[in-house]
């Protein structure tokens, strides 16, 4: 298996959960393998830690105070490297984690993303055969706590944040879960519930949202999200307005069954 990521960005599953986000944030990354005596014990994603850190049981508990543990999934799908590529290619759009640990002899040797799957695309069709349209989005002035329930509600992601269907930035699981990281630090307990229903999207969002135009081809996008590390594009017309969307997901369910 060629495909595979070997140098393996990992934390221990009692790492602090704010050193573990600031190793995702300096990597650009959203999941990391979590070890424990050299083994692995479960995948950090970024959508546990939205999840946690949003929890009520977790109110007033800054990052610094938990554990890589308390947001990792134990519940990981193994591939080896013996694998033919069409197999892993079968899990690409399923319900489970998106990183895939690689396995040799119980030892973590490698991790498989759908980043690491993009070089394979070379589908010359334009994007507008893809994408999915109409898009869901949401507005900067919305809060936060609306968008990472649209996020939840639908499934997905990442969602454009828009003004009259112009992009504006991109916000994901991610960006929220730094978001309540930097409010659990700086607000005091009795005023985090009242602080967090005046966080906006504007506050979290990554921006300027990166874009490609009706006429690029699947090819040229899966370049775009390899080379600038993004996991969706905004489709826009010819007057910058949101169309549609394609996703590394889409993407990858266009490569051939002979692959």
């Amino acid at each position: 298996m060629n495909i595979m990521t070997q140098d393996i960005i990992s934390v221990n599953k009692n790492d602090d959960l704010q050193h573990v986000m600031d190793l995702m944030d300096k990597h650009n990354i959203s999941k990391v393998p979590a070890m424990a005596d050299g083994q692995l014990a479960g995948i950090v994603t970024d959508n546990k830690i939205a999840d946690e850190l949003g929890s009520v049981r977790n109110r007033g508990v800054p990052p610094s105070h938990m554990h890589a543990s308390t947001v990792m999934d134990r519940d990981y799908e193994p591939v080896y490297p013996q694998m033919d590529i069409r197999e892993i290619l079968q899990t690409v759009g399923e319900p489970g984690l998106t990183m895939l640990p690689v396995l040799e002899n119980d030892m973590l040797v490698g991790v498989v993303t759908k980043a690491d799957l993009l070089p394979l695309v070379e589908d010359d069709r334009p994007l507008t055969e893809l994408m999915t349209s109409p898009v869901y989005t949401v507005k900067p002035d919305d809060r936060i706590v609306h968008a990472r329930r649209r996020l939840l509600d639908h499934d997905i992601a990442r969602l454009p944040v828009a003004v009259d269907g112009a992009p504006q930035g991109i916000i994901s699981d991610m960006e929220i879960a730094f978001a309540l990281a930097d409010l659990k630090r700086s607000v005091s307990l009795g005023q985090q519930n009242h602080r967090l229903r005046e966080l906006h999207v504007e506050d979290a969002m990554r921006a300027p949202a990166l874009v490609a135009g009706r006429e690029r081809t699947i090819m040229e996008a899966a370049k775009i999200m390899l080379s600038q590390s993004v996991g969706c594009l905004p489709v826009v017309d010819d007057s910058d307005i949101i169309e549609g969307i394609v996703t590394r997901t889409d993407l990858l369910r266009t490569l051939p069954d002979t692959l």
